[in-house]
């Protein structure tokens, strides 16, 4: 059997796939600042037999967190002579041009915690001046008397030769064993200064965090007899070992809602839909990512905080392609100072959580507005609560204040609340150069269901696909997740200039330190799966295009098939090519896929189109363009393969509702996913 659980927000979730292909799945609540308790919680909940769990995959919040809450520990930082203020030059950028008032982020290490070493490697690799072991243990003493708890390593050129930081490294442990050290080299090996220190930076500033949190978790499942191989879920959709996750941590910054992603690209795989918009709605945010022809898009131009006023924090490590915006079941509406009604980003959370769950919220949230529209039931909800309080709510913060009924106010919160998440899903496509009418949408998390048709009617998207335990679909997504390791190798060459030796011995080193790694976790050879990618760009230029590359030994011919792959994905990007222009590469790319045996996900039993016995009840729904419409709500889990239901409509199951619209037709495929023809 194989488990996985996800650490959102507001609920923790899980989902169970045993031998015989069979889901089940269960939700709590999200346990901050104890996180591992809500995983005990939902596994007791679940009921699932310990022993006959043989995999084990986690997701969890606790990374992002802790970074966004300034919530890790004191680090300081060795770098070359020189290059001491890195951190704080950045790359003067300033996203908010004429504002006045700009303040640059805030580095996580203080200037008097950036130490200075004697040494310098050029850009080749090649040594220029040795490292100062005396200056090393001076730094150290330093830094150990200022009480910090993590020491960052980055110095020049080290992704091209990591001898230094290597030394430096060990002069550490050697003198100060207790300490978390991080080495720029061991998280990312591409260039860029700013971006490779700051990711440095940040992955020490969690390492002691990530280290607590995950030897409590592991403490916790064995003491209830868990001895299962134990996985935690990567920000590049893949998964790696406990004891890897907290060497570099950083990796987990995204560790949750790429699940969620990877599993609707395998969801469109197994339905023959390679072309994805993944949608997922929680309880605090909203997310979504475009999967092209069944590629997860992943990124190393990641960043924290950055908006459209803020710069943020870059994180140099393959991070899924994701936009993600503080808009979910519990943002709360409220109003500005300019007399107009905003959704989010501020959340209700799990406590207190939306005025309907009764933990003394006072806010409403997206949540209320759909209980008072009718979308969602009162009887859908475990507990009990006053439709009275919520009314009450919408009234005194909103309806007052716009002159408008409590059903308007509700059904302006959900509108609102569209919008934002429609700009979302615009940015992922439209934006990008893609045709959201080429795509199909997969909609999920405890919100995704009940918004996600009427963006897709917006979006002109023709198909959505509601997952089977959508409300929990990231950590669905997880049970499908391989071992995933990315190597990225800065490489700058110019094609017509490119020596094949150079190129095929750098790809079969890489290959080769991969297979170790994964030697080392337990993998064999022939489980071992290679893709290749190479950041390319045309000379002059400042920015790169991914572009796959094949295996094996690469001849002529192929070279000039991987600048035509390129030419065409530039303009796919960028709207033009210059097909006379130079290329370059300036990295490599490698994905090393550990496959891990997961079994064949079971069909529905019942079959046949009789929805009569799923109908709970027929109840008013007010929909917009539409206004209230006598609605059939239907009870998911008595439906069977092939039932068919025609909008208006509501299908609801134990913690989600799919909300359909006139002129919208559901279908229940074989492995009761509901496939939905949106009319347009």
């Amino acid at each position: 059997m194989r488990v996985a659980t996800d650490i959102g927000g507001t609920f923790t979730d899980l989902v169970y796939l045993d031998q015989n292909g069979k889901i089940g799945h269960a939700k709590s609540d999200t346990t901050p600042p104890h996180f591992e308790k809500g995983v005990l919680d939902v596994l007791e909940k679940s009921g699932v037999s310990y022993e006959e769990v043989d995999s084990f995959i986690h997701g969890s919040t606790v990374i992002i967190n802790a970074l966004t809450e300034r919530k890790g520990v004191k680090t300081g930082l060795i770098t070359t002579k020189g290059f001491r203020d890195v951190l704080e030059i950045a790359r003067g950028n300033r996203p908010d041009l004429f504002n006045i008032r700009y303040q640059k982020p805030v580095p996580f290490v203080p200037r008097y915690l950036r130490m200075e070493i004697d040494e310098r490697i050029n850009y080749k690799g090649e040594v220029i001046r040795e490292l100062s072991s005396e200056n090393v243990k001076a730094a150290v003493e330093q830094l150990r008397k200022e009480g910090v708890e993590a020491i960052a390593v980055s110095f020049l050129h080290a992704y091209a030769n990591p001898e230094h930081e290597k030394a430096a490294v060990a002069i550490i442990r050697e003198i100060w064993p207790e300490v978390a050290v991080t080495a720029s080299h061991e998280v990312t090996k591409e260039w860029r200064e700013y971006e490779r220190t700051s990711t440095t930076v940040l992955n020490s500033y969690v390492k002691p965090i990530a280290a607590t949190y995950i030897d409590k978790l592991d403490k916790q499942l064995n003491g209830i007899g868990m001895r299962a191989n134990q996985y935690i879920m990567q920000s590049n959709s893949g998964t790696t070992t406990f004891a890897q996750a907290k060497d570099t941590p950083i990796h987990m910054v995204e560790s949750g809602p790429v699940a969620g992603i990877f599993g609707a690209a395998i969801l469109g795989k197994m339905l023959g839909e390679e072309n994805i918009i993944a949608f997922d709605i929680g309880g605090t945010t909203a997310k979504c990512s475009l999967v092209e022809s069944g590629e997860v898009k992943v990124t190393t131009d990641y960043k924290i905080e950055h908006d459209e006023r803020n710069a943020g924090y870059p994180i140099k490590v393959p991070v899924v392609d994701i936009v993600e915006i503080g808009n979910g079941g519990g943002s709360i509406a409220w109003i500005d100072e300019a007399g107009s009604m905003k959704v989010g980003p501020q959340s209700a959370g799990a406590m207190p959580g939306p005025v309907a769950y009764g933990r003394g919220g006072m806010n409403p949230t997206t949540t209320d507005a759909n209980l008072v529209t009718g979308r969602l039931s009162p009887k859908n909800f475990q507990n009990d609560f006053d439709m009275l309080a919520v009314r009450s709510a919408i009234q005194e913060k909103l309806s007052k204040q716009l002159d408008v009924s409590v059903e308007e106010a509700s059904l302006g919160i959900i509108r609102i609340a569209n919008s934002n998440m429609l700009n979302a899903l615009k940015l992922v496509s439209v934006r990008k150069g893609y045709d959201p009418r080429e795509f199909s949408l997969v909609a999920f998390g405890g919100g995704g269901p009940m918004h996600a048709l009427a963006l897709a009617r917006e979006l002109g998207v023709k198909k959505v696909i509601i997952p089977v335990a959508s409300s929990v679909f990231s950590a669905w997504g997880m049970l499908m997740t391989d071992l995933r390791h990315d190597t990225i190798q800065t490489f700058i060459r110019r094609m017509n200039e490119l020596h094949l030796d150079d190129w095929n011995n750098q790809w079969t080193s890489m290959e080769k330190e991969a297979r170790g790694q994964y030697e080392q976790e337990g993998i064999e050879a022939d489980k071992v799966v290679f893709a290749r990618f190479v950041d390319m760009r045309y000379v002059g230029q400042e920015h790169t295009v991914k572009v796959p590359v094949p295996s094996g030994v690469l001849d002529q011919d192929q070279a000039e098939e991987v600048i035509r792959r390129f030419h065409f994905l530039h303009e796919q990007h960028y709207s033009y090519q210059l097909a006379n222009a130079p290329t370059e590469i300036v990295n490599l790319h490698l994905t090393a896929l550990g496959a891990v045996q997961k079994p064949e996900i079971a069909k529905l039993t019942r079959t046949g189109n009789d929805t009569q016995k799923s109908l709970k009840e027929i109840r008013p729904v007010l929909y917009e363009g539409f206004g209230w419409l006598d609605t059939k709500v239907y009870d998911r889990e008595e439906l069977s393969a092939g039932s068919v239901i025609q909008g208006p409509a509501i299908v609801e199951e134990s913690s989600s509702s799919t909300v359909m619209y006139p002129g919208q037709t559901l279908t229940v495929d074989e492995y009761g996913n509901l496939i939905i023809n949106t009319g347009v």
